[in-house]
C-alpha cells in the first residue's frame, strides 16, 4: 500500500538530507491520508444515515432530512470520484491563471476584473490560497491583465479547462446610453512545477524588461519599480512578475512562470490535448470562445464545449463554476474511456 510505503520512506532519518524530496514525499502522504480520511467520513455518515432511515422510517420530517444528507452525499462522492481520475502529469500541481482584457476598453478591463474575482471566490470555497504574481490596472475601472498562483493539491487538475477565451453579454455600466454591449476576456492556466521537473531555456531566447509596477496596489501587490517581463522569443510567450520588492526576487519568479509556461507547452504537445495556442492569439472573439455568459436580456451562462447551463449568473460569478470544471472533466474522461 502506498501509504504504508510513504509512512517508511518519511521516518526514515536520511529524510531531510535532500530537503525537496522530503517535502514532496510529506505533501503526497498529507495527500493521501486526507483523501483516505474523507472517504472513511463518507462511508461512517452513509452507514449512519442508512441506520437514521430504518429507526425513523414512519417519521416523515426525519426522511426528509436524511434525503437531504443523502443528496449532498452523494455529490460529494462524485466529485470525490472526479478528482481520483485527476492523474494527469501536472494535475496535482499548483496552478497559474493568467487573464488579459481582451478588445473592447473599459468594458473589456471591467470583464477581466470580474473573471478574476469569480476565481478567487472559486479558489477561497476550496480552501485553497491565491498569490498575486502581476497586476496591470485599466485606464479607467478594472484590469488589462492579471497574473495569480493558485496554490492547493489538484489546483491545476481542475483549472486547467478554464483556458480559452471568455465571453460576458451585459448591459454596459459605462455606456450613458445604457446599450448592450459583448467583452471578451481570455484566461490561460498552466502548471507550477517544481525542482524535479528540469525545463532548459536558452537566455539568448528570451528579452528581459524592467518597468514599473502598475497595479491596484492595497490587497493585491505592493508597488514597485523593479518589476520584471520576460519574452520567449520562439515561442512568443510572455510572462510578467511585480508582486516581490526587489528585481532580483521578481526576475526569480519571471523565469519559473516562463519554465512553468513551456512544461504545459509540452504536455499539451505531447497529449493532443487542445490545438497549442501563440500567446498572441490577435483578437479575443468568436474563434476561441469556451463559455458565455449573458446577462441581458436574459440569464445564461453556458459552456460551449460541454453544452452545460445555468441561469443563475450570480452563483457562477461569485465562484461557482465546479459545474462545468466537473462535466469538462467527466466529458474527457469519456472519450478517453471510448479511445481504450
Amino acid at each position: 500500500m502506498r501509504l504504508s510505503e510513504l509512512e517508511s520512506l518519511t521516518s526514515d532519518s536520511n529524510l531531510w538530507n535532500d530537503g525537496q524530496k522530503a517535502q514532496k514525499l510529506l505533501r503526497e502522504k498529507t495527500n493521501l491520508e486526507a483523501a483516505l480520511s474523507s472517504y472513511e467520513q463518507m462511508q461512517d455518515r452513509l452507514y449512519d444515515n442508512l441506520e437514521m432511515a430504518g429507526l425513523y422510517d414512519n417519521d416523515e420530517e426525519m426522511q426528509q432530512q436524511i434525503y437531504v444528507e443523502l443528496e449532498a452525499l452523494k455529490k460529494e462522492a462524485e466529485r470525490q470520484k472526479l478528482e481520483a481520475l485527476l492523474s494527469g502529469e501536472a494535475d496535482h500541481n499548483d496552478a497559474y491563471l493568467e487573464i488579459h482584457a481582451g478588445s473592447g476598453g473599459t468594458e473589456a478591463q471591467d470583464w477581466a476584473e470580474m473573471l478574476l474575482r469569480m476565481y478567487v471566490r472559486w479558489a477561497e470555497k476550496h480552501g485553497y490560497k491565491t498569490e498575486y504574481e502581476e497586476e496591470t490596472e485599466g485606464d479607467v475601472a478594472g484590469l488589462k491583465s492579471v497574473t495569480v498562483k493558485i496554490v492547493g493539491h489538484n489546483a491545476y487538475g481542475w483549472l486547467k479547462s478554464e483556458s480559452g477565451v471568455h465571453r460576458l453579454v451585459r448591459i454596459s455600466p459605462f455606456d450613458s446610453a445604457s446599450r448592450r454591449h459583448t467583452s471578451f476576456a481570455s484566461v490561460t492556466v498552466y502548471p507550477a512545477i517544481d525542482d524535479d521537473i528540469k525545463i532548459e531555456v536558452n537566455e539568448a531566447d528570451c528579452r528581459i524588461d524592467t518597468y514599473r509596477a502598475s497595479g491596484a496596489g492595497g490587497q493585491h501587490i505592493n508597488k514597485t519599480d523593479s518589476a520584471v517581463r520576460i519574452t520567449h522569443i520562439p515561442t512568443g510567450i510572455v510572462v510578467q512578475s511585480q508582486s516581490q520588492r526587489s528585481q532580483f526576487q521578481n526576475r526569480e519568479t519571471a523565469w519559473k512562470m516562463l519554465k512553468a509556461r513551456l512544461y504545459d507547452l509540452e504536455l499539451k504537445k505531447r497529449s493532443d490535448a487542445e490545438q497549442l495556442r501563440r500567446e498572441d492569439q490577435g483578437d479575443n472573439g468568436w474563434g476561441y470562445q469556451i463559455r458565455s455568459y449573458v446577462l441581458q436580456p436574459y440569464r445564461l451562462v453556458k459552456d460551449l464545449r460541454t453544452n452545460v447551463e445555468t441561469s443563475d449568473d450570480k452563483a457562477v460569478l461569485d465562484g461557482e463554476i465546479d459545474l462545468f470544471l466537473a462535466a469538462y472533466l467527466a466529458s474527457q474522461t469519456a472519450k478517453s474511456e471510448s479511445k481504450i
